[in-house]
């Protein structure tokens, strides 16, 4: 908390209740050699709850980075992409309610201003200073309410402030988004800890809206960029809430090399990284999975098989035309086995399909193949099928070996309530 503040509240704006799936308890994220961490309440946007997480990190430390492909990026995002090369990082500072999108060249200002408030008080170069915006967009970045806090922050940053840092950067999201996991490089173990948030806005062509990650292991930024490519693609892009891709999209990979002292490594696909690499990848797959299970409105969790495909991205661009469809999220949504908008989102993914070699699943009741309604088809299983807080739909094209997967959610009357009224 910045010195001089009055207590603010760790947690989400007022809004509607915790998402039915939002998981049961929250990991508990271990310190990590080499960050502190440290929130407080700018003001920016919300009143009485911390809005800005600052994370100072070591000397040395390396970053890697993915961003939205969206052609109107947020000035955050060009600041980050911009400093990405030199793969040097000593601080990273977020900020939630306002998107800092959108702004014009004061937009860019407000982040070279932070970017340089910061590199002040930490000690380093602006360049190695990263940062990310979320919330409205084309509202002009109180850039000054931010830098005024950042002395304090970087003074009382702590170890253990995984959960509140979470919890800072939320929007729309109805609980913090936290994993961690631990890997062995040549006999040394080493930490991941991971934070993320989105809610809506969710269709990503790299990652969520915001996600940032921490390894105390010693990567250089070139292998760390190389498994952060590698990463994303079945964990952040393979998921979609609603169809939009932010302006925002970020996420960044950090290793600090304070851990425990390893061989060094030089090469993404080096067979010492092969465990941390399956961490990395599940630590990924999991914020992924808490930003779907926490899509604005949803009740359902939607996972989505396609196999038979052309190509492995033939596969991917039907399942995303399954994923993103309004029919079909609003059938789930009201337990409505209806299988006819399964084959509708098939047919208009513009991949090759054969309606006669075409087959759909709802969990493990076939509901059409060869053409036509299943043989054996049961309403009454395949609604039961559908009922659940979590719904399996595969779809086998039968042409070739292509394959995907990828996770919705369901489409609600809840998602009208909340964008509707977003900045109100």
């Amino acid at each position: 908390m910045a010195k001089g503040k009055s207590a603010a509240k760790p947690a989400k704006a007022s809004g509607p209740a915790v998402s039915p799936l939002a998981p049961k308890s929250y990991p508990s994220l271990p310190p990590l050699a080499g960050v502190r961490l440290s929130t407080g309440a700018a003001g920016v946007r919300y009143k009485d709850r911390t809005d800005v997480v600052l994370a100072v990190l070591a000397p040395g430390t390396q970053v890697a980075g993915v961003f939205t492909k969206s052609k109107t990026a947020s000035a955050p995002v060009d600041w980050c992409k911009a400093n990405l090369k030199a793969g040097g990082a000593r601080a990273l500072v977020v900020n939630s309610g306002n998107a800092n999108a959108f702004t014009g060249k004061a937009g860019y200002d407000g982040a070279r201003q932070i970017a340089e408030s910061t590199a002040a008080v930490v000690g380093c170069r602006p360049s190695e200073v990263f940062m990310a915006s979320t919330g409205v967009i084309g509202e002009p970045l109180p850039a000054n309410r931010i830098t005024k806090l950042l002395g304090a922050l970087a003074e009382t940053g702590s170890a253990a402030g995984w959960r509140a840092a979470a919890e800072a950067i939320m929007t729309t999201d109805t609980y913090p988004k936290l994993a961690t996991a631990s890997a062995m490089i040549d006999g040394k173990r080493v930490t991941i800890n991971g934070i993320a948030k989105g809610s809506g806005m969710i269709a990503p062509d790299m990652a969520t809206m915001l996600s940032f990650v921490f390894t105390d292991a010693n990567l250089p930024a070139s292998v760390l960029q190389e498994l952060l490519a590698a990463a994303v693609r079945p964990s952040f892009n393979a998921i979609t809430v609603d169809s939009d891709t932010s302006t925002s999209d970020t996420l960044l990979l950090f290793a600090t090399g304070k851990g425990a002292h390893h061989a060094a490594v030089t090469k993404a696909y080096d067979k010492r990284l092969n465990e941390f690499r399956q961490r990395l990848d599940a630590v990924l797959l999991s914020l992924a999975l808490q930003v779907v299970r926490d899509g604005e409105g949803a009740q359902k969790l939607i996972r989505i098989d396609v196999s038979g495909a052309e190509s492995d991205d033939a596969a991917k661009h039907i399942a995303m035309s399954v994923a993103n469809s309004p029919l079909v999220k609003t059938a789930i949504a009201g337990n409505d086995a209806n299988w006819g908008r399964i084959v509708m989102a098939v047919g208009k993914s513009g991949e090759a399909a054969d309606r006669d070699k075409l087959k759909i699943a709802f969990g493990n009741q076939i509901v059409a193949e060869n053409g036509a309604r299943a043989l054996k088809y049961n309403e009454a299983a395949a609604t039961k099928a559908v009922k659940g807080r979590e719904v399996e739909i595969a779809i086998d094209i039968g042409l070739g070996k292509g394959k995907a997967r990828v996770w919705t959610c369901d489409l609600t009357h809840g998602y009208i309530d909340i964008n509707g009224s977003y900045r109100s």
